[in-house]
């Protein structure tokens, strides 16, 4: 095999799987890859982490060695077949070539892909503490449904009453725990003491009154 057919597999590779891993991004497909590391809420706060929760990812992955070998190649065939240069001359060039193009490829991932992401964070979809409003009423041990928002989207869920009483439509509650698809809740004023701050309102108003 001449060193041409050598640049021109290497180059046909790392091509092909350029073009794959961008057929697969555009289609939000996960290939395969080389050890790539990768609502109000009322609960109380946690300590902090050891680390951010986020890493880069490693330099030697899919995507460099396929920009690696598409310039390598590429280049490696046309100073093989179009220029007088020494083939070692021609290969360290192509050597080079190809360490260009694996080094764009990782500040790309490293800078604009990786950069832009957020790092997922378990305690951003704790259903316990996520606060919402009775969408469907909930009937004396029966189940309703409560829309609330969390991660900056809107979503539903089947719901209980924690204690079996009834809960109306359009009231504010609160989750207390999520079990098996349900969460259990509470109304919001039960918890806030705006229930008991009413009452007692009333029946000093009724007494003033009689």
């Amino acid at each position: 095999m001449t060193w041409a057919n050598v640049y021109l597999v290497c180059f046909l590779v790392g091509f092909t799987f350029s073009l794959l891993s961008v057929l697969a991004g555009a289609l939000h497909v996960h290939p395969p890859h080389l050890d790539l590391h990768h609502g109000l809420h009322l609960h109380v706060g946690h300590g902090g982490h050891a680390g951010s929760g986020r890493s880069g990812p490693p330099m030697i992955n899919l995507g460099t060695i396929a920009a690696f070998l598409a310039w390598f190649g590429g280049t490696g065939y046309l100073l093989t077949e179009y220029s007088t240069l020494w083939f070692l001359t021609a290969l360290g060039v192509a050597s080079a070539s190809g360490l260009v193009g694996a080094a764009l490829v990782f500040w790309f991932l490293a800078k604009v892909l990786i950069a832009h992401e957020r790092p997922l964070d378990p305690e951003d979809y704790r259903m316990a503490g996520v606060l919402g409003h009775v969408t469907s009423g909930i009937r004396p041990n029966g189940m309703g449904e409560m829309m609330y928002t969390q991660d900056g989207a809107r979503h539903s869920v089947a719901v209980r009453s924690e204690d079996g009483t009834a809960i109306a439509k359009g009231t504010e509650v609160v989750v207390t725990r999520y079990e098996k698809g349900i969460a259990f809740v509470r109304r919001w004023d039960e918890l806030t003491g705006d229930g008991e701050d009413l009452s007692g309102k009333s029946d000093t108003s009724q007494g003033a009154q009689a």
